[in-house]
């Protein structure tokens, strides 16, 4: 206690006693004017620190083989999920098609509302052994080796489920018609997955990993059933003129987030006119330019910033666009360099300390 006696009373500065001044009503204002404008510098010191600003230079881009992630998530209040394929393609030739790898597709009502979430692909818990390639049931000791029902390639391939079976059939150029007859797709209830997605829509979100050169990526409603079409259309009375691809894009950037990025896209939505019963091809034409930032630790992000343009196409004429939301994007040459100066890093941290604990130290350069 003595100690804490001692310590209180310990002053740098001497106090004048009270006999000697009065307090008055000015001179409290006058003290709460200047408090009130040290706690203003105080926090305008914090946020200048915090967010200093950022020099941008220009640069030629030298890179050569690199890859990008693009990330998107959007949302078609009028398409079911299992009708819209994720597509790749670019000028060096690599193509990838109905991608369903990092990617989650949300089913929707009529009112936004998630009524299923789950990775890309058909499937549906199993309602009983599956059938084996040889022809019997799937015993407790066997390894599962499905039918891919004459469409393999070799003669130890398994089609193990009703999306394995459809990309075999694929490959061959068959038309994907006995759906029902074909087990794994029975199993897992692949006709009626689609009969009970009808009339709902679908938020589908994740990332493609693309080559560092210019293409496209889209998504086409029915694209992935374009083999069983015909016997779809019968089945469920789909019409590839009446697809509406109205569309919400709730993020959509080419690379890794980093402060001060603007997405132009982000929460961009539009809506078909269906007074004409006619769908078609929204095009997307991106402008992507490579972007290098620098925090003020030195930290580098490798990302890039876009510029955008937008065009409608009827489906309408010959050859008929086929319907579906297409981004296509290239590449600037030209790199942009985003840094933080060390002099303004200097200055705003010397600030800081000066409101905090009174000291001013000088940078010296």
């Amino acid at each position: 206690m003595e100690l804490w006696s001692k310590l209180r009373n310990l002053d740098a500065y001497p106090k004048v006693n009270e006999d000697f001044y009065s307090r008055t009503l000015s001179g409290g204002l006058i003290t709460i004017l200047s408090s009130l404008a040290i706690l203003l510098l105080f926090f305008s010191e914090i946020r200048l620190y915090l967010y200093s600003a950022t020099e941008s230079k220009l640069t030629v881009d030298t890179s050569r083989g690199e890859r990008l992630h693009i990330n998107f998530d959007v949302t078609f209040p009028a398409l079911p999920c299992s009708l819209v394929a994720v597509d790749t393609m670019d000028v060096s030739g690599e193509q990838h098609y109905d991608i369903k790898h990092d990617i989650i597709k949300k089913r929707i009502d009529h009112l936004g509302n998630v009524i299923e979430s789950r990775k890309d692909g058909v499937g549906a818990p199993k309602i009983e052994r599956p059938l084996q390639k040889h022809g019997g049931r799937l015993d407790h000791n066997e390894v599962y080796c499905g039918s891919c029902y004459g469409s393999e390639e070799s003669d130890d391939q398994c089609c193990n489920s009703c999306e394995e079976v459809r990309d075999a059939y694929r490959k061959k150029g068959w038309a994907f018609t006995n759906v029902e007859l074909i087990d794994q797709c029975k199993r897992e209830g692949f006709v009626q997955r689609l009969k009970d997605e009808q009339g709902e829509g679908c938020n589908i979100h994740g990332f493609v990993n693309v080559n560092k050169v210019a293409g496209n990526f889209h998504f086409a409603p029915g694209k992935s059933l374009e083999q069983s079409f015909n016997f779809l259309q019968d089945l469920l009375n789909l019409q590839p003129e009446s697809y509406n691809i109205s569309h919400k894009i709730n993020k959509l950037s080419f690379g890794e987030e980093f402060p001060g990025v603007v997405n132009p896209l982000d929460g961009v939505e539009w809506t078909q006119d269906n007074s004409n019963g006619l769908t078609g091809m929204y095009q997307y034409f991106v402008k992507v330019v490579p972007t290098i930032y620098t925090d003020i630790r030195g930290r580098k992000i490798h990302s890039n910033q876009f510029s955008v343009t937008e065009h409608f196409r009827e489906a309408i004429g010959y050859p008929r666009p086929p319907p579906g939301v297409y981004f296509f994007y290239e590449f600037s040459p030209i790199k942009v360099m985003k840094d933080i100066p060390v002099i303004l890093y200097c200055q705003t941290s010397i600030s800081l300390l000066f409101v905090v604990v009174h000291l001013l130290i000088p940078c010296n350069f």
